[in-house]
């Protein structure tokens, strides 16, 4: 897995290009953990990204590792798979897959007609 970090400010943008699944998992998160302390803005830029499984809601919604400050994690550049596998994921478990602020720019109504 190629995997892309650019820093701006204070926000950190992770393009990952393949697919996110339990093998690739592990340098996904050494990509955050390398994160400067400064960065409290963690973007997910999913365009180049084909499929995930629960591998991926583990990372996007997982705790973070002990003593790593507070982030603010959000997502873009969502296709099909992806998105369809968050909505899943809300619809089942909505206190556990807050889907508005993983993507906040998501408007309500496709979400509505998703689920």
């Amino acid at each position: 897995m190629d995997i892309t970090t650019t820093i701006v400010g204070t926000t950190a943008r992770i393009s990952p290009y393949g697919e996110i699944d339990f093998h690739t998992l592990s340098p996904l998160r050494m990509a955050v953990e390398r994160l400067p302390v400064h960065v409290d803005g963690l973007l997910w830029d999913l365009e180049h990204l084909s499929f995930t499984d629960v591998a991926g809601l583990r990372l996007f919604f997982g705790p973070a590792p002990q003593g790593d400050p507070y982030r603010r994690v959000t997502v873009t550049g969502l296709h099909e798979q992806p998105l369809q596998l968050l909505l899943l994921a809300a619809d089942l478990f909505p206190a556990a897959y807050d889907v508005f602020r993983l993507i906040p720019d998501t408007p309500a109504g496709l979400v509505a007609r998703r689920l």
